[in-house]
């Protein structure tokens, strides 16, 4: 059954046989007998049958999740039979965005495997969101405004964004002295509309409503508008988890201290880590994320 369940998981993801019959190594006519002798046990089509295509039906549709969460039921079921000693092996699996994985996950993670030798570490930073359901995923960090109730997403830190620029920058252009003045600077923005939650907003400003900042540049890379600033093209916007450091070297200097002491601003995304499912309920994946939030800590230390 759990062989045939996870055929049907890859037959639903692939829309054909023939390539879950290449992924698994085995002839169609195997992968065909899997799903046939599942159906025939539910007494229920799960799949409409083309000479090209197979598709779900309404019945299949309303079997994936409960498929995916008998397989890890069971997962969690051996996991708990598996003997309890102080020495954890075995692979993990974690995703992040590129910008705060380089920053703050691979930390964690090389504080992580100093502590536990027995244990492989994969480590994969994209800005592609991962459907867990699908990959082989163990613990996802996503930064975002939804919560994944699936996965019970766990709120790691908020985001908070201060205005700073670089002393060189203003030297030269002067310095606000309120968000109403970074109408008339260079302001390193992003290149696509950006989300709302990311916008140059300010309490008391405007009406509560975005700045409209110019500038002469703009990207829509993290690490682009920071070198940016740093070079002293101009002011800019950003989550403080990217800037803290060179805020307290001085490299950068914040325009608005208050952004750094006043609650989080209401509608702005949160720091999420998130468990795969199977192995993601494994004692590895519980004690990453407890090596996570330790190495963060609460409040986050880039806002201490």
């Amino acid at each position: 059954m759990i062989d045939a369940l996870k055929t049907f998981l890859a037959v639903a993801r692939a829309g054909q046989f023939s390539e879950v019959a290449r992924e698994q190594d085995v002839a169609v006519s195997s992968v065909t007998r899997k799903i046939d002798a599942l159906e025939s046990e539910l007494g229920s089509s799960l799949f409409r049958r083309s000479s090209r295509r197979v598709a779900l039906t309404d019945a299949g549709e309303r079997f994936v999740p409960r498929a995916r969460a008998i397989l890890s039921e069971i997962a969690e079921a051996k996991q708990s039979l598996q003997p309890m000693d102080d020495t954890l092996q075995g692979q993990i699996t974690v995703t992040a965005p590129t910008a705060f994985g380089r920053r703050h996950v691979v930390p964690a993670v090389a504080e992580f495997m100093q502590r536990h030798p027995g244990v492989e570490v994969d480590l994969h930073l994209s800005d592609q969101v991962l459907d867990l359901n699908d990959s082989l995923v163990d613990v996802a960090v996503r930064i975002g405004l939804q919560l994944d109730v699936e996965h019970k997403a766990q709120l790691l830190a908020p985001v908070r964004l201060v205005t700073c620029a670089s002393p060189a920058y203003l030297a030269r252009a002067g310095r606000p002295q309120t968000p109403m003045d970074l109408l008339q600077h260079d302001c390193i923005n992003v290149a696509t509309p950006p989300a709302p939650s990311f916008v140059w907003r300010y309490a008391g400003f405007n009406r509560q409503q975005p700045l409209r900042v110019q500038g002469r540049f703009r990207t829509d890379d993290k690490d682009g508008m920071l070198q940016a600033a740093l070079a002293g093209l101009g002011i800019v916007h950003i989550a403080t988890w990217v800037v803290s450091d060179l805020l307290r070297d001085g490299r950068l200097v914040a325009l608005f201290p208050h952004e750094l002491t006043e609650p989080p601003q209401d509608g702005l995304p949160g720091i999420y880590v998130l468990r795969g499912m199977g192995r993601g309920r494994s004692r590895r994946s519980e004690l990453f994320i407890e090596q996570l939030r330790e190495s963060v800590g609460e409040p986050a230390w880039w806002d201490r």
